[in-house]
């Protein structure tokens, strides 16, 4: 019996751990909770087709303490690179008007990504409390990496 407690305890406390997530929003939902209660972004910009990208969602973006640190000090923004989402940044009005909902793999840049002149990915960008671009964080980083350049 206790063995089987200890069992079921052990398995519940990992997948705990394992479910904690960093809470995404959209920028536009992150951009309006910002005139509210200013506070930086922290925003990730993926593809679908990047590997890279993946693996931070299955990594870095799970770990217990970066989690913690995002969802403390940060709106998170996910934000898709080739999108169908409309946003507005900065007074101006975004979308992906070549957009192609069939297309599998590569699909056409948002305009989004054209006007941040994304370099690749994956990368992330944190937005002061004004939503202005305030760092680059390119390439992929693993936990460690990733809380050593958002606390500087």
């Amino acid at each position: 019996m206790k063995k089987t407690l200890l069992i079921l305890l052990f398995t519940l406390g990992g997948f705990t751990l394992y479910a904690q997530e960093i809470n995404w929003l959209t920028l536009d939902e992150a951009l309006a909770k910002q005139k509210r209660a200013p506070k930086p972004i922290f925003m990730d910009v993926y593809t679908e087709w990047c590997g890279p990208c993946k693996l931070m969602d299955k990594g870095t973006f799970r770990d217990a303490e970066v989690v913690d640190y995002v969802n403390r000090n940060f709106y998170a923004v996910k934000f898709n690179a080739e999108g169908n989402s409309k946003v507005t940044y900065l007074g101006n009005s975004f979308a992906n008007p070549n957009y192609d909902p069939d297309r599998k793999g590569r699909n056409s840049a948002h305009e989004l990504t054209k006007f941040l002149k994304v370099p690749s990915y994956p990368v992330m960008y944190v937005l002061d409390s004004r939503g202005n671009v305030k760092e680059i964080i390119e390439g992929p980083k693993d936990p460690a990496d990733l809380l050593r350049l958002l606390k500087n």
